[in-house]
C-alpha cells in the first residue's frame, strides 16, 4: 500500500464524498438495520442536493483520504451553527469518519481524527466532540483509544428506527 495522503475536499469533489459516504455507511450498518431503514437513510443523507449544501456550508468542512488515486475514507467536521447539537464556538464536531473496509486496520480512521485534531486546534477549539451508536464497540474503541470520554446521549434516526448514540468528547484545553 502507499503512503495515504489526506486533502481538503472541493465542491468539484461532490460525487467523490456521495460514493464514500454511501459505501462506507452501508459497509458499516446494513447488517444491523433492515433493508428499508437503510435506504431512506442513504437517500437522505447521501443526495446530490445535501452533500452539496454542505460541502457550501462555511461552518463544515470535509477532507478525503487517497491511497494513490482511490478515495478511501472521509471526514466531515461541523463548527458553530452546522454541529448536529448545539455544543457553541468553543467545540469541534466529528460528524463522520469513515473508511472503507478494504482499509481498516491501516491507520486510514487515525489519519482522518489527526486531520480533526489538527483543524480543531488551529481554530483554538477548546474540545472536540461526536456522536457514536452505542451498538458499534469498534467505533467506541477507537475514539477511547484517542482519549474521549462519553458525556451525555442523543438519538440518531436512522430511517424509522430511533437509536441511541453516545456521544464523546476530548478536552484539548
Amino acid at each position: 500500500m502507499k503512503s495515504i495522503a489526506v486533502s481538503k475536499a472541493s465542491l468539484g469533489e461532490l460525487k467523490v464524498i456521495q460514493d464514500l459516504g454511501r459505501t462506507t455507511f452501508f459497509e458499516t450498518f446494513a447488517a444491523s438495520n433492515s433493508e428499508a431503514d437503510m435506504r431512506t437513510y442513504l437517500e437522505a443523507n447521501f443526495s446530490e442536493e445535501k452533500i452539496r449544501t454542505e460541502l457550501n456550508n462555511a461552518e463544515s468542512l470535509f477532507f478525503i483520504a487517497w491511497d494513490g488515486e482511490e478515495a478511501v475514507g472521509y471526514l466531515k467536521i461541523n463548527v458553530g451553527h452546522a454541529q448536529t447539537e448545539e455544543q457553541g464556538d468553543e467545540a469541534l464536531e466529528i460528524e463522520r469518519i469513515y473508511v472503507k473496509s478494504s482499509h481498516h486496520g491501516k491507520k486510514v480512521g487515525q489519519l482522518l481524527y489527526e486531520k480533526a485534531l489538527e483543524v480543531a486546534k488551529s481554530l483554538n477549539k477548546v474540545y472536540i466532540w461526536l456522536g457514536v451508536w452505542e451498538e458499534n464497540p469498534r467505533a467506541i474503541r477507537f475514539y477511547e483509544k484517542n482519549g474521549f470520554v462519553a458525556f451525555d446521549k442523543h438519538i440518531f434516526k436512522m430511517g424509522a428506527d430511533e437509536q441511541t448514540d453516545i456521544m464523546m468528547k476530548k478536552n484539548l484545553k
